[in-house]
């Protein structure tokens, strides 16, 4: 640390000079949570969700999907309001999220936003988004754009998730599900595999360690707080940590 005058060595993390190779700890199937953003009858996001979310279990993954109908505009009630309160537990109880907005006038719409907004980043201690992986998605009534993913991956990382590189647009939405609302077969249906795949993988690998990679030099030394991180990775390693 000679070499770091403006870094403070007590509240360093030593164990990021050491490699392990880290056994997963949990056994449960991994909790994925998806959002949608519009509210219309046949509405192609939430048809794209539920493609994801048929994906999802098919991988072995527990999902829930919130319905944003009933949910008030931030602020405008009490954060105890019934359909806040279920999105708030739905976000605790997740490992990782899908969130897939329409792209109109340029952004993701009101809806989406709305429920990301009703999510704080800290509510008595507890983050219901931090350390969670995330896949976005977005649905286009015309050519394709990235608008609203890159959007919703400047979200993800303002909530502090861990957002999957790969992501899914699919453009002229109207012409890639059929009457039943499946997604018809072809290279953005690949797409859309490849995405819940790859969450899948980021989840199981991220999980366990969710507390281990967001544990945070700044907070520790604001705390006043040593680093957990070398006794973090012997508890779920099994091995013993190595003084520094």
């Amino acid at each position: 640390m000679s070499d770091l005058p403006n870094v403070d060595g007590a509240f360093v993390d030593p164990s990021l000079s050491r490699v392990h190779d880290i056994p997963a700890l949990a056994t449960h199937a991994p909790r994925i949570l998806l959002l949608y953003g519009s509210l219309r009858q046949r509405s192609y996001s939430k048809l794209l969700t539920l493609e994801a979310e048929r994906l999802l279990r098919a991988f072995g993954c527990e999902t829930r999907i919130f319905d944003p109908a009933g949910l008030p505009l931030p602020d405008s009630v009490a954060s105890d309001h019934p359909k806040v309160a279920e999105l708030r537990a739905l976000s605790l109880w997740s490992e990782g999220q899908v969130w897939c907005s329409p792209e109109r006038h340029g952004a993701i719409t009101a809806i989406l936003k709305a429920q990301i907004d009703w999510l704080p980043l800290e509510d008595r201690g507890i983050r219901p988004t931090q350390g969670r992986t995330l896949a976005v998605m977005q649905v286009s009534g015309g050519s394709q754009s990235f608008n609203a993913v890159n959007t919703l991956r400047l979200l993800g990382r303002w909530m502090r998730m861990i957002t999957i590189p790969n992501q899914s647009s699919v453009p002229k939405a109207w012409s890639e599900f059929d009457d039943a609302g499946r997604m018809k077969p072809g290279p953005l249906y690949d797409r859309v595999v490849d995405v819940m795949e790859e969450l899948v993988k980021f989840t199981l690998l991220t999980r366990d360690r969710s507390a281990y990679l967001t544990d945070r030099y700044s907070e520790r030394r604001s705390d006043g707080r040593p680093p957990a991180g070398a006794e973090h990775l012997a508890a779920i390693s099994g091995l013993p940590a190595r003084a520094r």
